[in-house]
């Protein structure tokens, strides 16, 4: 697969936007692991090899475990993961499948038990956040560095 657009700073305004954006989720205050999850669950879902690749490996060197990434994908069913987690892993879910899911109110509730209304906002300014680089990558094909 060959890379569509190759330097995206082509589109100077649309990358000042999405890193303000970024810069915004990075000073929410919200866990740097609690993000790093979520990045990693939305890129899974969304099917973006870069930005999985990525993720997972600023995950890693932020000393994630290799278990509970290889887990990621399964972990409604894996043991390991805090409540606040598994809340905003469901309600990363939720909207990024908002076409499918519609944000549904028992996943909302969840999501409302471990997080204030000022972190549910961050956390769904990340969710936003990742879903956009998802589609700027997918879009315009961005591969990750090769598999060795």
């Amino acid at each position: 697969m060959q890379p569509r657009i190759t330097d995206l700073k082509a589109g100077h305004h649309a990358m000042l936007a999405m890193y303000a954006l970024q810069a915004a989720v990075d000073k929410s205050g919200l866990e740097q692991g609690l993000i790093d999850l979520v990045k990693l669950r939305a890129s899974q879902i969304n099917g973006c090899a870069f930005c999985i690749d990525m993720h997972f490996r600023e995950a890693k060197s932020r000393g994630e475990s290799d278990q509970r990434l290889c887990l990621l994908s399964a972990w409604q069913n894996a043991p390991g993961y805090t409540d606040r987690e598994r809340a905003a892993l469901a309600w990363t879910e939720a909207v990024t499948l908002i076409a499918d899911t519609h944000a549904p109110d028992d996943v909302f509730a969840q999501a409302s038990e471990q997080f204030s209304e000022a972190e549910l906002a961050n956390l769904t300014l990340a969710i936003v956040a990742i879903n956009g680089w998802n589609r700027f990558s997918i879009g315009f094909r961005r591969t990750p560095a090769a598999v060795k």
